[in-house]
C-alpha cells in the first residue's frame, strides 16, 4: 500500500533514543562475513527502504550500525508498540529483505529481541556532544524475571554515581529491558572507538573502578552470559517531513 510519505535515509545519522511515543524496540544483528559485504549491504538496505514509500505503520526510526569487527550488523528500531511491527513483517518485511538478499545473498540474521527503554544515564548533563561509536552491552540471565532485570540496571546505575574516576569518552547509556525478562541491553554513546578501546585498556578491570558497587554489578546473581560490541553509525531512516 502506498501512502505517498517519502522515505528519508541519512547516511551515518543516529536515533533520537529518548523520543517519546516509543513502545518497543527491536534489536537484530546480521553477519556479513567482511567489511566489503557490511558496505555492500547498507547500500542495499539503503536502496530497498529508500526507494519505496514510509510504510503506513508505526515505524519511527528504523537505524542501521556496522561493527568495528567488519562483520556485523546491528539493526535498531522503534515501533509505536509490537502490533505496529506484526503489521509491518506482515505486509512490508519480505519485498525489502528480498531485494537485499539479492544485492548480498547469504546474510545470517541472528538474535531479534523486543525491549523497552528502561533508564537513560548522562554522566555529564548539558554537554551536547556527537557520539561517534555505540558500544553495545549484551547482559543475559537465567530465566525470565523482570524485576532482576531492573534490579541490575539500578545496580549500575549506583555505581556510575558513586565511581570517582568515569573515563572522560563516555557521553550516554541508554539501557533496555527486554520484554521476556531475560536480557538487558545497554544502549552506550562513546566519543569515538578510540575513547572506548583506551578505557578498557585503563588499569584495573575494564571501565569502572575498583568499587564494592561495581563488584556487586559484576557478581550479579543469576547473569549467564553476554558480551561488548562496538558499532558506527551507518544509517537512520525516518518517514521523510
Amino acid at each position: 500500500m502506498k501512502t505517498d510519505v517519502k522515505t528519508d535515509v541519512k547516511f551515518d545519522a543516529l536515533p533520537d533514543l529518548r523520543r517519546p511515543g516509543v513502545g518497543v524496540v527491536k534489536s537484530s544483528v546480521w553477519r556479513m562475513g567482511t567489511p566489503e559485504r557490511q558496505r555492500a549491504a547498507v547500500a542495499a538496505i539503503a536502496e530497498a527502504w529508500g526507494s519505496r514509500d514510509w510504510p503506513d505503520v508505526g515505524l519511527l526510526s528504523y537505524s542501521v550500525y556496522a561493527g568495528t569487527d567488519g562483520d556485523g550488523l546491528l539493526h535498531y528500531s522503534q515501533w509505536e508498540s509490537e502490533a505496529a511491527y506484526q503489521d509491518f513483517f506482515r505486509r512490508f518485511r519480505d519485498g525489502r529483505n528480498a531485494e537485499i538478499d539479492a544485492a548480498v545473498p547469504g546474510i545470517e540474521r541472528v538474535g531479534l529481541h523486543s525491549y523497552e527503554l528502561y533508564r537513560s544515564s548522562d554522566p555529564r548533563p548539558g554537554e551536547p556532544r556527537t557520539p561517534g561509536c555505540v558500544v553495545i552491552v549484551d547482559v543475559e540471565f537465567e530465566g525470565p524475571d523482570p524485576d532482576r532485570q531492573r534490579a541490575w540496571v539500578d545496580g549500575v546505575f549506583e555505581a556510575l554515581d558513586t565511581d570517582p574516576d568515569l573515563p572522560s569518552g563516555g557521553l550516554a547509556a541508554h539501557f533496555h529491558t527486554s520484554l521476556d525478562g531475560t536480557r538487558v541491553l545497554n544502549y552506550a554513546e562513546w566519543e569515538s572507538e578510540r575513547a572506548h578501546v583506551e578505557a578498557l585498556a585503563a588499569p584495573g578491570a575494564g571501565i569502572g573502578s575498583k568499587t564494592p558497587q561495581w563488584a556487586r554489578v559484576q557478581d550479579f546473581p543469576g547473569v549467564t552470559g553476554g558480551g561488548v560490541t562496538r558499532y558506527l553509525p551507518a544509517l537512520t531512516v525516518t518517514p521523510a517531513a
